[in-house]
């Protein structure tokens, strides 16, 4: 078993290979150079990828983003743009590159790439570049967080949280992240009304608990569905912590969102699953929320401006969770 990472695992691998471990802590700011540095080079002979210049610096620095991750950020690109680095070099000669590449892929490899939105209603689509993913929370619609990955947890049984809660308002219309396939629908004691969304490579599963009593879906949202990014996907609320369904036992109202990383099939549902702190994630998205508008016929929210991700090919199908 590999290694790689000084302040305790950061990215654990068994001898095939296969990631048993990930402790993501890039920071917010961090994500915001790596990102504009990935937008600002686009199409250019020289495009610097995010996820590329991200796992350079972990790779430097055992996968922590301290106080000098921007500059150093910044000094790699620059070297990038002078030929002076490249990231197949770096593989070769820092260790952990690959480690990193590979675990920062499946964190971050449907966050960012082309797609085409209409900006007005009934308007042409328009071909873009950057952020595809959506925050989980609709445009305008207010919330609270912190960072709350780790903390004690007793309900059932002493247990570390390992999600993000975004505290709001009872139907608030809670958002696809990314495209994807609808993997798990229904009620879990622990999480109540809940959905369950894997990415396409198969590699994210996206979890939103908590939801709504009595209407906690998206009309007509099915396991095994495609969703795009930016879709409601259902409404915030506070059910569960109870074996019965359809009860409202969770005393703040909030989103409770969670991001599983699934290298091999056996990780899904196992004792040692891959859960990160999604918290400086969340903070990038919240840059990037989906605008929705109340159908008058139906009284839900539904996205206002259609989507299409450019990426998002299906390359399996999902099965149930």
């Amino acid at each position: 078993e590999n290694t790689a990472g000084t302040g305790g695992k950061t990215v654990t691998a068994t001898s095939d290979g296969t990631i048993r471990w990930v402790d993501f802590n890039v920071s917010y700011e961090a994500l915001c150079k790596a990102y504009e540095c990935d937008v600002d080079t686009y199409g250019s002979e020289m495009h610097i990828d995010w996820i590329d210049l991200l796992s350079y610096v972990a790779a430097k620095n055992g996968g922590e983003f301290g106080a000098t991750a921007v500059s150093e950020l910044n000094e790699a690109a620059e070297k990038v743009k002078n030929k002076e680095l490249t990231f197949d070099e770096a593989a070769e000669k820092l260790k952990y590159f690959s480690y990193y590449k590979e675990a920062y892929s499946a964190v971050l490899g449907g966050l960012v790439g082309e797609y085409e939105i209409q900006e007005s209603e009934g308007g042409p689509y328009v071909k873009k570049y950057g952020l595809k993913a959506f925050s989980p929370i609709a445009k305008g619609f207010p919330y609270s967080d912190y960072d709350d990955f780790g903390v004690s947890r007793s309900y059932g049984y002493k247990r570390q949280h390992l999600g993000h809660d975004m505290m709001g308002q009872i139907g608030t219309p809670v958002i696809c992240i990314e495209t994807g396939y609808v993997e798990a629908l229904g009620w879990n004691q622990y999480g109540g009304w809940r959905i369950g969304i894997r990415s396409f490579d198969g590699k994210r599963y996206y979890y939103y608990a908590h939801l709504r009593k009595d209407t906690p879906y998206a009309e007509g949202l099915a396991v095994g569905q495609r969703v795009q990014a930016g879709d409601v996907i259902g409404f915030m609320g506070r059910t569960g912590y109870s074996a019965q369904e359809n009860v409202n036992n969770i005393e703040t109202v909030h989103l409770h969102f969670g991001l599983q990383l699934i290298f091999d099939e056996s990780q899904k549902e196992c004792d040692s699953e891959i859960w990160i702190d999604v918290y400086p994630i969340i903070e990038l998205l919240a840059s990037h929320c989906s605008s929705v508008a109340r159908d008058p016929q139906t009284g839900r929210w539904e996205r206002l401006y259609p989507y299409c991700d450019l990426d998002a090919e299906p390359i399996r199908s999902a099965a149930a969770r």
